[in-house]
């Protein structure tokens, strides 16, 4: 192994579990529109899903600026609870790997600019990434492998020689679309789930030695 030139991840659900902060923030903003959102809804129908879409799917009848306000008003909660986000287990360490063996890094997102500025210093990473792509820029979401193509251009590898990191079926579909070897991690779906849409290995998260044997 070894042969990687570039490990890309997303972010949430990836670097961070995020979905416990992102759930409570659902409830509160769906909950006067008359949709009551529990675990099982919220992974069933948000997810790893753009807000864009979970708005249309859930509330069809909103015009589109009603539907961006909800998103709005649902993601400047989840920044107010970003301060206390934990990264994933054995990931600073996993990238201080990468660091010294000098990999290239990307983080390839569907969040919004504003919560990656807010996510990112609250892992102590803000400085990290070579390149940042966010699926806004390239107007095209996760599962459209879009975004990876141009995580891949920015850093000008082929993707035979790149690795992601992906926890949701959307991600894993966008990396492996692109061509890009994927390792799911499973902090918020069934390891089936995620062997299903692609990835040639699980990991729980980033203290799993097998990661380390990768790169």
């Amino acid at each position: 192994m070894g042969h990687y030139r570039a490990l890309l991840f997303d972010l949430d659900g990836t670097l961070a579990e995020t979905d416990s902060l992102h759930l409570p923030t659902w409830v509160e903003v769906l909950l006067p529109h008359g949709i009551e959102v529990d675990e099982a809804f919220y992974r069933e129908n948000i997810s790893g899903r753009s807000n864009a879409e979970v708005v249309r799917d859930l509330l069809p009848d909103l015009s589109d600026e009603e539907g961006r306000s909800i998103s709005e008003a649902k993601e400047m909660s989840f920044r107010e609870l970003a301060v206390d986000l934990e990264p994933l287990p054995g990931l600073l360490d996993f990238l201080q790997e990468i660091r010294a063996r000098g990999l290239a890094t990307g983080l390839v997102t569907n969040a919004p600019a504003e919560n990656v500025g807010a996510v990112l210093p609250a892992l102590k990473l803000q400085d990290f990434f070579d390149t940042i792509v966010l699926s806004i820029e390239v107007e095209a979401v996760k599962p459209d492998p879009a975004p990876y193509d141009e995580a891949l251009k920015k850093l000008d590898v082929g993707p035979e020689v790149a690795l992601a990191f992906e926890d949701s079926v959307s991600g894993i579909a966008s990396a492996v679309g692109a061509g890009i070897p994927t390792v799911g991690i499973t902090s918020t779906q069934e390891p089936e789930k995620l062997r299903k849409a692609g990835v040639f290995m699980v990991a729980k998260d980033f203290t799993d030695p097998n990661l380390r044997a990768l790169i």
